[in-house]
């Protein structure tokens, strides 16, 4: 098998206990996939039972399709780590931040009276 080597922020803790890569709250997927949506969801969610036997190591994530997180560069996470669990429904990144957005004037935004 071959195998590579990438830098990747890593999921710090997952809250979400019917996963079955969830570990006494350690994801032990290689890499997790962040999807899109208003709560971000971890694509790689899988609800089963029993656990994951791997243990001893965390996850990464590998890619991010949420475009208006603020940690968001060309589809990768730049987010030290993350944490995953339950926001709405399913699996869902704790650490998702709406990217701020720019004003269509181009002026800084001026409080309203």
């Amino acid at each position: 098998m071959n195998r590579i080597a990438l830098d990747m922020p890593v999921v710090g803790e997952c809250a979400v206990a019917e996963c079955a890569y969830n570990v006494s709250r350690s994801c032990q997927a290689r890499a997790i996939t962040v999807g899109d949506g208003i709560h971000p969801g971890c694509d790689t969610f899988l609800a089963a039972s029993p656990h994951s036997r791997t243990t001893g190591h965390h996850a990464g994530v590998g890619a991010c399709k949420t475009s208006t997180c603020q940690y968001n560069d060309d589809y990768e996470c730049t987010a030290t780590q993350i944490a995953v669990g339950h926001a709405g429904q399913g699996a869902s990144c704790l650490t998702y931040q709406q990217r701020a957005l720019p004003n269509s004037t181009g002026q800084p935004d001026k409080p309203q009276s």
